[in-house]
């Protein structure tokens, strides 16, 4: 991977975290709460999503080891469950808006990248990259680990009194604050590595047929 690519890469790596966490503020304020919204956080300005440890560091730390998997995260953008639609299915339409959004971003950029007939080289690595990325995102975001987004999905499907218990599990990984996420990050990336990296290059070969 050369300078530009990579520069440019973690740089639309960053604006698919943003877009990730703006989607789960604009379903949020959608289904009745307006928190993100009424904090300025419902734009595409970096600047108010921008975690220094989750948006630059982590990610950087990523690309310059050789991970396959560039990941990170930004400001995690505030709701009031209690103010949703829908009860805890609201709080799931939530959780899986930022994923959900990855996904499109992935889908959108394969597909420009196979039927536009593109050929320059630096512009076909950028958007391989950008593609690669968002399904990562998308991907480890879906597992239901606290505090991934997953498990807000899981809770939801789950029954009253499972629901209960792991919402408490939910409780104390947000008391950790960042070393809870780094620490869920770590599992997924040196645990499920094989996993993971299976599901996210088969997606990645059906998109963009390589």
């Amino acid at each position: 991977m050369g300078p530009d690519v990579f520069i440019i890469g973690i740089a639309l790596v960053i604006l698919s975290i943003i877009f990730h966490e703006v989607a789960h503020g604009y379903i949020a304020n959608w289904l009745g709460d307006p928190t993100a919204r009424l904090q300025g956080r419902l734009t595409l300005n970096p600047l108010p999503h921008i975690d220094p440890v989750g948006s630059v560091l982590i990610p950087g730390i990523l690309a310059l080891s050789g991970t396959p998997f560039l990941v990170g995260w930004a400001k995690p953008v505030p709701y009031n469950p209690y103010n949703l639609r829908y009860g805890k299915w609201g709080e799931a339409l939530v959780a899986i808006a930022g994923p959900a959004t990855n996904i499109i971003i992935a889908i959108i950029v394969a597909l420009a990248l196979r039927f536009s007939g593109v050929t320059n080289e630096l512009v076909i690595q950028i958007a391989l990259l950008v593609v690669f990325a968002n399904l990562v995102l998308a991907i480890i975001n879906l597992i239901p680990i606290p505090p991934l987004d997953g498990s807000k999905i899981l809770r939801a499907l789950l029954p009253h009194s499972a629901a209960i218990s792991y919402a408490r599990l939910e409780s104390f990984t947000y008391s950790l604050g960042p070393i809870g996420l780094i620490g869920a990050l770590l599992l997924l990336i040196y645990v499920f590595n094989d996993f993971i990296f299976f599901l996210v290059l088969s997606l990645f070969s059906l998109l963009t047929g390589l």
